[in-house]
């Protein structure tokens, strides 16, 4: 089959597209490219393992080298502030970078990952592909930025994640970015300060608490007083 060179129409110009006399040809090579998308999908989920970091994005299986220490410690920060504050409270669930979420396409891996009460109630011991979560949390690296920026933060924004925070750990800064009529609005950039999830009922910690072990150690104590 000839790969057929897409229109140049913005991505929601739909009138463009479907007035276009070449519309049979294009919808051929997206069913063929999704068909073939599907079938390596489902090879991902026959292959996947537990013992290593696997994302399926494109029609590509996307394997994760090991992260540096400033990224595990901020992750890990993170993880334990959130973690025991919605347990403490049973506000639903958090998890870290196994949690597999599938979205209607795409096969994520996210760092952090917050799943209200309703979707926390479906997830059972043997859950191995989990919902789209409530709220997620990436610590960039040098080999995830671009995803995490670009494509990521396209399904998040486009499929119900109301709240992404995108970290960067050697420079010490976060940006918070909330839903708001479909899409994100950068609600805050900030290496200081305090942060507030709006998808957390309660849950404001300083930003240094993300970036400093005692820091954080002080803050959890804090949360579970």
């Amino acid at each position: 089959m000839v790969s057929l060179p897409m229109p140049s129409v913005p991505f929601m110009d739909l009138a463009a597209l479907f007035a276009s006399p070449r519309l049979p040809d294009i919808a051929q090579e997206i069913n063929e490219r999704l068909r073939r998308e599907a079938e390596a999908r489902r090879q991902f989920y026959h292959d996947m393992t537990d013992d290593c970091k696997m994302e399926f994005i494109g029609g590509e299986v996307i394997m994760h080298s090991p992260a540096k220490a400033r990224h595990v410690r901020v992750k890990d920060n993170i993880l334990r502030m959130a973690q025991n504050f919605v347990i403490a409270r049973d506000l639903g669930e958090v998890m870290d970078e196994k949690t597999l979420c599938v979205f209607p396409r795409n096969d994520y891996e996210p760092d952090i990952v917050f799943f209200g009460p309703a979707k926390a109630a479906g997830i059972k011991p043997d859950t191995m592909k989990f919902p789209i979560p409530d709220f997620i949390v990436e610590v960039l690296s040098d080999s995830t930025e671009e995803r995490d920026r670009g494509v990521k933060f396209q399904d998040y924004e486009a499929h119900g994640v109301k709240e992404y925070w995108i970290v960067n750990a050697e420079e010490e800064w976060v940006e918070q970015y909330v839903e708001k009529g479909g899409r994100y609005e950068l609600r805050l950039k900030s290496g200081s300060g305090e942060i507030s999830s709006t998808v957390i009922p309660g849950f404001t910690v300083p930003v240094r608490a993300l970036f400093d072990h005692k820091e954080s150690l002080r803050v959890m104590q804090t949360l579970l007083a």
